[in-house]
């Protein structure tokens, strides 16, 4: 662990951290068809395209690999970064093959979260290596780590489900450098006999480091979490946060619309647009603004950097746009005191995907944002029910 270098090539964040990610992958599908313990297939399974033969093996066959990325590994690519497919996009943990490698090759370890995976084998061209993957429940590398799937005892389980001594004849394992956090390579050697080495953060590295002679340079031990980084990632907040927004809208359209004599739909529209727009630029400022933004917005925590990142769209909307009438006094509050709120909460999100934090500071900003947020709703209702009576003349 004591390799692992953290840091953003645009603005420091305040100290290197340990791995973090979101909660955890559920419905997990295998996308390739199991055999054995190594990870390929039977004759009579339908195999993906990226699999172009078999290796023999002590333990049976491994599947031989392609290093080239076909039009689905792109398409998968494009859906499990954008949508929930990635909760499914996983291959059978096991033995791989890259190339035609022998007793001398490198084994490279991975997780079965197929984008990691693919990532993985396009960086191996004119390599012969194994690859031993992990089963990390579909999970990526860094995330994996963090949560103990991508760790020791998994490891220790693969390497000695594989044969893996029988395969190689050296005491090589590369494992990647953001599953340290999870991989302890003292026991790892002591139960199997063989030695782990962290390679290089990003996987386009490899080739160098094995020619190097297993070396890496500042570079190869360097995380650059960049605003392209960042931006890359915000589909995946953004998605989430538009699916619940029809309920959210739903709710708002019946508080506008709601009269003592029934539901008025002109009424609905009318009271209850601006707070869709305005529901919609807080998804915003939270999904997207403060990701891209995210080294520049103050303070280090993330819900107060959504909350401010979502104030500011918010004041910004209705003073540029008089999207809620200033003289509404009871609906301005509301405004201000929701949508920052709902940003903040938005943007706390994030902190699976970023290498800004770890998962103490998760736990804490939880402990303290979960309450206000929860008072912040409750008021904005007991506000709203206030603004109903007055509008109904009952107070």
């Amino acid at each position: 662990m004591k390799e692992l270098k953290i840091i953003s090539i645009e603005k420091p964040s305040d100290k290197n951290t340990a791995s973090c990610c979101s909660a955890e992958k559920k419905n997990f599908i295998p996308e390739t068809p199991a055999i054995k313990n190594t990870g390929c297939c039977t004759e009579n399974s339908k195999l993906p395209e990226w699999i172009t033969g078999a290796v023999e093996t002590p333990d049976g066959k491994a599947c031989k690999v392609s290093t080239g990325w076909s039009l689905s590994d792109h398409w998968g690519q494009i859906k499990s970064r954008t949508s929930g497919f990635r909760m499914k996009y996983a291959v059978e943990p096991g033995l791989y093959a890259a190339g035609n490698p022998d007793k001398d090759s490198d084994v490279l370890v991975s997780a079965n979260y197929k984008l990691s995976f693919d990532i993985l084998r396009r960086s191996l061209q004119g390599l012969n290596v194994w690859i031993l993957v992990l089963d990390t429940k579909g999970i990526n590398v860094w995330c994996a780590a963090g949560k103990g799937t991508f760790g020791t005892n998994e490891l220790v389980n693969r390497v000695q489900k594989v044969q893996l001594n029988k395969i190689v004849s050296h005491n090589r394992l590369i494992v990647p450098q953001l599953g340290a956090v999870g991989v302890n390579a003292r026991p790892v050697q002591k139960i199997t006999g063989f030695r782990v080495y962290f390679g290089p953060v990003y996987a386009k590295d490899i080739p160098a480091y094995i020619s190097s002679g297993y070396k890496k340079t500042e570079e190869m031990r360097t995380i650059k979490f960049t605003m392209a980084d960042r931006l890359m990632l915000t589909p995946m907040e953004i998605n989430p946060a538009l699916k619940k927004f029809p309920l959210y809208a739903l709710i708002v359209l019946l508080i506008f619309g709601l009269k003592p004599s029934g539901i008025f739909f002109r009424d609905a529209w009318s009271g209850g647009t601006p707070f869709l727009l305005l529901g919609l630029i807080s998804v915003l400022a939270g999904a997207l603004v403060t990701p891209v933004l995210l080294p520049f917005v103050p303070f280090r925590s993330f819900a107060l950097k959504g909350w401010i990142a979502g104030m500011l769209a918010t004041f910004f909307a209705i003073q540029s746009y008089g999207i809620i009438h200033q003289g509404n006094i009871i609906l301005l509050i509301v405004a201000c005191l929701f949508f920052p709120l709902a940003s903040s909460y938005i943007a706390l999100q994030f902190t699976g995907s970023t290498t800004f934090t770890g998962m103490s500071g998760v736990n804490k900003e939880l402990k303290f944002g979960i309450p206000v947020y929860i008072t912040g709703v409750a008021i904005s209702l007991i506000l709203l029910i206030f603004f109903k009576l007055g509008e109904w003349r009952i107070l």
